[in-house]
């Protein structure tokens, strides 16, 4: 049995001093608040200072409108100890708890508005990894049986209608039964994930599978809060797709399968009406062999040319 550690947990002072302003002791609710933001004026960076200022008018604002409860209260402490406690390095709940709250979307649909032409944003949602593999145009990024056959391809080009060549392209997807590879326990690698290039004359193209709806996960807080809230937690199918080139603005966007039921309810708020696509469905023996898939006589294709802002 290991010895128990000797170390001892140890307190230290930041060294910032006392105000040089005396605060009046914090006896009412008004003097809490306002305590606070004479404490916020004192920060240096002029950003965080609005930030911080802002975050407290209306996060105590909140507070006394709704006249929370101390056991509410703790109770909120306690959903955001298990939002952070069911995170993992391929799991991020607190995306997840942004993306329901219609935060993500709201902060995206800010910073980079729709401009005339260009492909909209989109969320780019709790399942992004950083081990996507690098493809030729043509190949796979999915592994057999991971759904109904499924093309993909356009090009990239600018608002100008100028391809765009070399242009960095990351997609990552479901599978048939509504999983992404990191939800796997016995995930060893990559899979329905990758990165591939654009040609000379913008042109990209692989091969994935068709997607499925799918439930986000309900077995963490944030599943458990939306059946407080009385919203059902599915997605509609969708390709997950960013965009990277030099002198352009990145684009992080997906693509969504008419006809699906839960467009226009998506429980994080992700679909745009331009980014709704047409699935077609290609019954040729010899055209399914020439895209590379490896057996039966049909596919669908899905094509879509995305078009990126200039810096």
């Amino acid at each position: 049995m290991a010895a128990p550690s000797t170390e001892q947990t140890v307190n230290v002072s930041n060294g910032i001093p006392p105000p040089s302003f005396d605060l009046p002791y914090p006896e009412t609710p008004e003097t809490i608040t306002e305590n606070l933001l004479k404490l916020g004026g004192t920060i240096q960076n002029t950003r965080h200072r609005f930030l911080f200022t802002k975050l407290v008018e209306h996060l105590h604002q909140y507070i006394k409108e709704t006249s929370i409860t101390t056991e509410e209260w703790m109770n909120s402490i306690q959903f955001l100890t298990q939002v952070g406690q069911t995170s993992t390095p391929i799991r991020q709940e607190f995306i997840l708890l942004s993306d329901v709250l219609g935060v993500s979307a709201l902060v995206d649909l800010l910073n980079t508005p729709a401009i005339p032409g260009a492909t909209a944003n989109s969320v780019l949602g709790p399942f992004h990894t950083d081990d996507a593999p690098l493809i030729e145009n043509g190949e796979s990024i999915a592994s057999e049986g991971k759904g109904k056959y499924l093309y993909i391809e356009g090009r990239v080009l600018d608002t100008e209608g100028n391809p765009v060549p070399g242009a960095l392209i990351e997609t990552w997807q479901a599978d048939e039964t509504g999983l992404y590879d990191t939800q796997y326990p016995d995930r060893d690698g990559p899979d329905l994930r990758g990165l591939l290039k654009t040609d000379k004359d913008g042109k990209y193209g692989y091969r994935a599978v068709v997607p499925e709806a799918y439930p986000i996960p309900g077995d963490g807080p944030v599943g458990e809060l939306l059946v407080t809230l009385n919203r059902h937690n599915m997605r509609p199918a969708h390709i997950h797709i960013t965009v990277d080139a030099p002198g352009y603005r990145k684009l992080t966007t997906a693509l969504y399968p008419e006809g699906n039921v839960y467009l226009r309810s998506d429980c994080v708020f992700g679909v745009k009406e331009s980014l709704v696509v047409k699935l077609v469905e290609v019954t040729d023996e010899k055209e399914t062999r020439r895209r590379g898939f490896p057996k039966g006589n049909m596919f669908k294709l899905l094509t879509f040319d995305i078009v990126l802002v200039k810096q």
